[in-house]
């Protein structure tokens, strides 16, 4: 049967599908609206299984806040130019917005629930992924309940959003404060709130560091001792190179080879653990005030070093963060 141009024009209003899409599956339906929309549907069910294996590195990340509910979600993508199209970007904004209606509390809550056109939010991104032809998923969602929230969209560019929320009215503070969460990615926002997990594998790691290090200087020490320089023979494939410039001999590399070999072995016998625990401790330390949120340096402030926390202080001495979310779709 022949299908209208205002047939494919209305079906095309109702699901954002393509022109050529549509006007196939009203085909295959013979004019149904209800079936071409399944067909439509059931062609992004097979595009999403298709692509499923595919990565999502770009998307859409939008924030909103509203009588004491804030929430922000990623809807995620193939590629920046799909990312950026308007249709995607509406398509995230009505998720949030239904999200945020409904105070959902996670993203499995969120994919059940229904958007303004009737359609549920899961089989929504389907049909999206099905036009676009490139796999979808919705990801980052993340909340903050109560008073005085601020919300951060940075630069406006939909790919990295954070909310912060202090224990008082406190917008233009609570806005820099935000901007400060984008800025510096704190993973906490004091010391008692870092997950113990992240600090034991940060003690570990800062171990072997310091282990590695003492080592080296062992080993530096011993080859300065031979008349050799440690920046020349410091791998294989300097040692390798610098004797086809001339810089080595091949006596030379043969005796920087064994007192590397040799040295590592004696400062690996030799490490004190005392003074090892002792720098890695500093170590950890240091991540704790690099990554807290209140012990920060702040960026936005006069340039006197103050922290963050410090630098509430002189705007209220009450003023305090009470917590914190942010999401990025760029890697940190």
């Amino acid at each position: 049967m022949a299908i209208s141009i205002d047939d494919i024009k209305k079906l095309r209003a109702m699901t954002g599908a393509g022109l050529a899409d549509v006007k196939k599956a009203l085909t295959e339906a013979e004019g149904d609206f209800d079936k071409a929309k399944e067909l439509l549907r059931e062609r992004g069910l097979a595009i999403a299984a298709k692509r499923s294996d595919r990565e999502t590195s770009n998307g859409c990340v939008l924030v909103k806040s509203v009588d004491g509910f804030a929430a922000m979600i990623a809807l995620k993508c193939e590629t920046d130019f799909v990312a950026n199209g308007a249709d995607f970007i509406a398509l995230t904004q009505s998720i949030l917005d239904a999200a945020i209606a409904a105070k959902a509390k996670d993203i499995e809550a969120v994919k059940e629930l229904t958007l303004a056109d009737g359609q549920k939010v899961q089989d929504a991104v389907t049909q999206r992924s099905g036009i676009t032809g490139e796999k979808m998923e919705l990801d980052g969602y993340l909340t903050l309940e109560g008073e005085n929230i601020e919300i951060y969209n940075h630069m406006a560019k939909n790919t990295l959003c954070t909310m912060v929320q202090t224990n008082k009215p406190a917008a233009e503070q609570g806005h820099l404060v935000a901007m400060q969460v984008a800025a510096m990615k704190p993973v906490a926002l004091d010391a008692q709130s870092i997950d113990p997990k992240i600090l034991d594998e940060e003690y570990k790691t800062a171990v072997e560091k310091s282990k590695l290090e003492q080592v080296q200087k062992f080993v530096d020490m011993k080859l300065k001792k031979a008349g050799l320089n440690p920046n020349l023979v410091d791998s294989e494939d300097h040692i390798e190179s610098n004797m086809s410039k001339g810089w080595l001999t091949q006596e030379q590399a043969d005796e920087a080879r064994k007192i590397i070999a040799d040295a590592k072995v004696e400062g690996e016998a030799n490490l004190k653990m005392p003074m090892i625990e002792g720098i890695a401790k500093g170590r950890v330390e240091k991540f704790k005030k690099e990554n807290c949120l209140v012990d920060q340096e702040f960026q936005f402030g006069d340039g006197d070093k103050a922290t963050v926390a410090q630098w509430l202080a002189k705007q209220d001495k009450d003023l305090k963060i009470v917590a914190f979310q942010r999401f990025t779709l760029v890697a940190d």
